[in-house]
């Protein structure tokens, strides 16, 4: 499959070497051609990763994958234009407000009654906007099974039922088990998903140590 790699940071870059793993092609997009994040990533990967801008990865991906900063999110995604259209967009990112200092906060007009998922989705209503895999480290992302065997909760939301069930394709490739895949709902699920950010956060702050998910015990 053809999948495109919005933003060049850790999480895209976890993500898009992932994909090359699993051999899908993906195309990492930045804002210009020459990135140098984008070219490091396409140098050790093998024939099947290239870059280009934002644009070039959307026309690009027959999914795209929104890793870019949650505060530049929906400028980043302007960026890609039209070519957004009637594609699956999985948004990874978060609202986090870094003005204070750390640990950041979320950006008030993205928090509470929004959400950055359903901005996207009101920006580009031609998109079909699924939010996952946004309340834990890369690593764990791409990789459940490097703690409690793989035993802990990833969330899911989104207008589209048919793009949800796309996305838990991918999502079982990258090794989650479809019983700790909940499904919350449509996209203003995502209000709380953001919304785990802040604990999780100060969970990392007070261990040092990001390899940590949530389980839900019933």
């Amino acid at each position: 499959m053809k999948i495109a790699v919005l933003g060049t940071g850790n999480v895209g870059d976890t993500i898009g070497y992932k994909l090359v793993e699993l051999g899908h092609e993906v195309m990492m997009g930045s804002r210009t051609l020459n990135n140098e994040k984008a070219l490091s990533f396409v140098a050790k990967c093998n024939e099947k990763a290239s870059n280009g801008t934002f644009a070039d990865a959307a026309s690009f991906g027959e999914i795209i994958i929104n890793c870019t900063k949650g505060e530049v999110s929906i400028d980043a995604l302007k960026l890609a234009g039209n070519a957004l259209n009637g594609k699956i967009l999985i948004d990874i990112a978060n609202p986090l407000d870094f003005s204070n200092g750390m640990p950041p906060s979320l950006i008030p007009a993205l928090s509470n009654t929004n959400s950055l998922g359903e901005e996207i989705q009101k920006t580009f209503p031609n998109a079909k906007v699924v939010k996952t895999l946004n309340t834990m480290w890369c690593g764990l992302m791409v990789n459940p099974i490097l703690i409690g065997n793989g035993e802990h909760v990833n969330y899911i939301s989104g207008n589209d039922a048919d793009a949800k069930n796309k996305v838990i394709s991918l999502l079982n490739e990258f090794g989650w088990k479809n019983e700790f895949i909940l499904d919350l709902g449509d996209l203003t699920a995502a209000r709380a998903t953001e919304a785990v950010l802040p604990i999780w956060l100060r969970v990392y702050g007070a261990t040092k140590n990001g390899a940590f998910n949530f389980k839900i015990i019933n």
